[in-house]
């Protein structure tokens, strides 16, 4: 799937891309009320990666069932709503509104934007990620997945917190908070203090906590992060993924889903691998490769 904020509303990816390739949609974040975002500049790309401060700009909920929402419903596959806010009935109205019309398979609960005041309010604490996905959960019936923050401590305390709520998935990791300066004026090189930072910077971790997420639940696990190429979709299905999101390569390379699924293929028949699950937490530790000395017990 394309990760929320990346891929718009798809008519940006519809000279590149037909729509219909992904299996979900999962278009950029809505909320209630229309945002206008964040001063500019929101984007700079960093060493491997790009830090971005967009603030979380949509049209607001009506204009979204008016004017986006037909144009995805025309490339006929699932769409899995982002949905954002600033309190729990700000979700609850979102998905209320949107629940049972064609195509909305589920929603998306973004719970862990860092570039808006509200945006880790929920997703820092597995309470408040509790009580919210706990009354969003009867609204609907389509599937409820709770995008979740690394700017925590503990990844696998936030996946079980949504997991006992009742939430069907998780994705992570949403971008990593972080920062761009010049020097020489004292300023932020973007229109925020601070942004998210997403792309290859941030797989290694992504990996890592994708692997702790995924041993700490039974619901299947999206991971996001980084993900350029075949090798890396396999990377984070042997530690326990079930799917993923592919977000800032989108920028790079806009028509490289086809390729990838492609290359997807070759690799599991080259290792003699029939399918994804032949590779699906297949990752352990090889305790034959620590030194001696590790290996010693006192």
């Amino acid at each position: 799937m394309p990760a929320s904020g990346t891929f718009g509303y798809g008519e940006e990816f519809e000279p590149f891309l037909p729509p219909g390739t992904f299996s979900a949609i999962v278009p950029k974040s809505i909320s209630v009320e229309t945002r206008i975002g964040n001063p500019p500049p929101r984007a700079i790309e960093t060493p491997s990666g790009l830090l971005n401060s967009i603030g979380l700009q949509n049209p607001g909920l009506d204009q979204f069932v008016e004017s986006y929402l037909p144009r995805l419903q025309r490339y006929g596959v699932p769409i899995l709503v982002n949905v954002v806010g600033r309190t729990v009935e700000d979700y609850c109205k979102v998905v209320e509104t949107l629940e049972g019309l064609p195509l909305v398979a589920g929603f998306e609960l973004n719970v862990s934007c860092p570039n808006v005041k509200e945006g880790l309010l929920f997703g820092l604490d597995p309470l408040a990620t509790s009580q919210l996905i706990r009354a969003v959960r009867p609204l609907t019936r389509g599937v409820l997945m709770a995008k979740l923050t690394p700017n925590v401590t503990d990844i696998a305390e936030q996946a079980v917190a949504a997991e006992e709520a009742g939430a069907d998935s998780i994705s992570l990791i949403n971008t990593i908070r972080a920062m761009a300066v010049d020097w020489r004026s004292g300023k932020s090189r973007i229109g925020t203090e601070t942004g998210g930072l997403s792309g290859p910077a941030i797989r290694p971790i992504a990996l890592r906590m994708t692997m702790e997420a995924s041993r700490a639940v039974q619901i299947p696990v999206c991971a996001i992060g980084g993900i350029c190429s075949a090798e890396h979709v396999l990377e984070f299905i042997s530690v326990g993924a079930s799917l993923v999101q592919v977000g800032t390569h989108l920028y790079r390379e806009p028509t490289c889903l086809p390729q990838l699924l492609q290359d997807l293929r070759h690799l599991l028949a080259a290792g003699d691998f029939t399918a994804l699950d032949d590779v699906r937490g297949n990752f352990h530790p090889d305790q034959d490769r620590l030194p001696d000395r590790e290996r010693q017990v006192p």
